[in-house]
């Protein structure tokens, strides 16, 4: 038998096993009890419903729940947020990679640090008070772009790092500007390791709880991770975990919808990133 095929093979097997408890599970858990009623949910296990009450869960979320309304402020926020940070985050990493003066370098390892340092709330709100769009969904897009700015500009320095001069300085001797050499020559070259880091923003965006909490003024305003907080709460009897799952499976249904269309593209981007590096 072929060494590489048992290898394979054996490295699939230890993927799954390792999936199994972490992945798998957790899924099945919020699928089934999703689909019970208050009663049988209440006692959280992994056996299949015994009264199945799925529809009326997932109606209520929706009547409710306040979910399309989440779904429109979610989608209204992340998507314009994600498309600035990956322009913005590419053409600082690509200033940051192709400059060696000291303050360029000062502001990468700022940007970078960025990654690892908690968010401070209250001068957070200050500034936006100052600014007179605290609580407003501005004020919230522009805290979420600049928190998330440090991982594109991390990744996507390393990546500028490792291609060649040889296009952009042909380009320069044509004529072209900064911004042409940028969007015709730079951006199309950064265009895997922008897709991972979409993929990255995507999730952290779509799932942001902590500053919408914070940020978002008013339930006309708020996201699905905030309408699934306020859902959860307003229950006067206790938490209605059936109602509580449904709510979470409808929030991260367009997370997996988004995978499932992207997850070749992502796959070839970092495997054309590998062989760039």
């Amino acid at each position: 038998m072929n060494t590489n095929a048992v290898r394979t093979g054996v490295r699939y097997l230890l993927l799954t096993l390792f999936a199994i408890p972490w992945i798998v599970v957790p899924f099945w858990l919020l699928i089934v009890n999703s689909l019970k009623t208050e009663g049988d949910s209440s006692v959280l296990s992994l056996a299949w419903p015994k009264h199945f009450n799925g529809g009326a869960n997932y109606r209520t979320v929706i009547e409710q729940g306040s979910y399309f309304l989440g779904l429109r402020n979610s989608a209204l926020m992340a998507v314009p947020t994600i498309l600035a940070v990956l322009l913005l985050g590419s053409m600082a990493a690509w200033s940051y990679a192709r400059s060696g003066s000291r303050p360029l370098r000062f502001a990468y390892y700022t940007s970078a640090l960025s990654i690892v340092l908690p968010p401070a709330i209250v001068p957070t709100i200050y500034v936006l008070t100052r600014l007179g769009i605290n609580g407003t969904q501005l004020g919230y897009m522009l805290v979420i772009a600049g928190t998330r700015l440090g991982v594109v500009v991390f990744l996507a320095t390393g990546f500028v790092r490792t291609l060649p001069h040889d296009f952009e300085e042909a380009a320069q001797i044509d004529g072209a500007n900064r911004w042409q050499i940028y969007w015709r020559i730079v951006l199309p070259m950064l265009t895997p390791v922008l897709f991972t880091s979409a993929v990255m923003l995507i999730i952290s965006v779509w799932n942001d709880f902590y500053f919408a909490l914070f940020l978002l003024r008013g339930s006309e305003r708020a996201t699905l991770p905030l309408t699934l907080y306020q859902f959860a709460s307003t229950s006067t009897h206790g938490v209605s975990w059936n109602l509580v799952f449904a709510h979470v499976v409808l929030t991260s249904l367009p997370l997996v919808l988004v995978y499932a269309v992207l997850q070749r593209r992502v796959l070839g981007g970092l495997t054309e990133g590998g062989v760039t590096g």
